[in-house]
């Protein structure tokens, strides 16, 4: 992708809403091309999800953008990513917050992504494959917590491994998947803010859906 289609994805999601100028910034510097599989490099600057393998796909910019922005992420702040795909959210985390700890259940989906993020120098993260919906307790608690995936309720590890005043936005899985921003008040999680409704591939895992399901 070059510059001009980079830019023509901000310019998508500053047309949608987003205003926080680091994330911007980070979509500006952070080229969608290099985060795709190699037969949908053609099509990487556009606004849409792309399939990325095992039934699962990369949202699409604009979304990811707003999903950040809304996180509120101060250049301090330490994120667990639960959906790591190829990493281009990934990567866009790791430009606005100090640390980003990312999570995915396809071993081949995170080594990918491993190279993905380093092609781009991106250093300030780490990646594994395992069971997003457990979290990722060496390093918790978290300032703020983004699940790519949607399930009725957000898993109770990532409500204990958030921190007090911690920000987690998950898609509630039901007819439709309603995002929902949850702010973490002395021990409980309460919504914060209702972020509209897209669609996601089912989170799952010990404490989301299982395979059988």
């Amino acid at each position: 992708m070059n510059r001009r289609g980079r830019h023509s994805l901000v310019e998508r999601a500053a047309a949608l809403g987003v205003t926080d100028e680091r994330v911007l910034e980070a979509m500006r510097h952070v080229p969608r091309v290099g985060f795709v599989p190699p037969a949908a490099r053609l099509i990487a600057s556009r606004d849409a999800p792309i399939p990325i393998g095992h039934g699962q796909t990369t949202s699409q910019p604009s979304l990811i953008a707003h999903v950040i922005a809304e996180l509120e992420l101060a250049a301090t702040d330490r994120v667990l990513e639960v959906g790591t795909g190829l990493g281009y959210q990934t990567a866009l985390l790791a430009l606005v917050a100090s640390e980003v700890y990312s999570m995915d259940r396809f071993v081949d989906l995170v080594e990918t992504a491993r190279g993905n993020l380093a092609a781009q120098g991106i250093r300030n993260v780490k990646l594994q494959a395992g069971d997003g919906t457990e979290g990722w307790p060496q390093y918790a608690p978290f300032d703020a917590i983004v699940v790519s995936a949607a399930f009725h309720e957000v898993p109770p590890p990532l409500r204990e491994q958030l921190a007090d005043g911690g920000r987690l936005i998950q898609p509630l899985g039901g007819r439709t998947d309603d995002l929902v921003r949850f702010r973490k008040i002395d021990g409980e999680m309460v919504v914060d803010r209702q972020l509209g409704a897209a669609r996601y591939v089912p989170l799952r895992g010990r404490y989301g859906r299982r395979d059988d399901t």
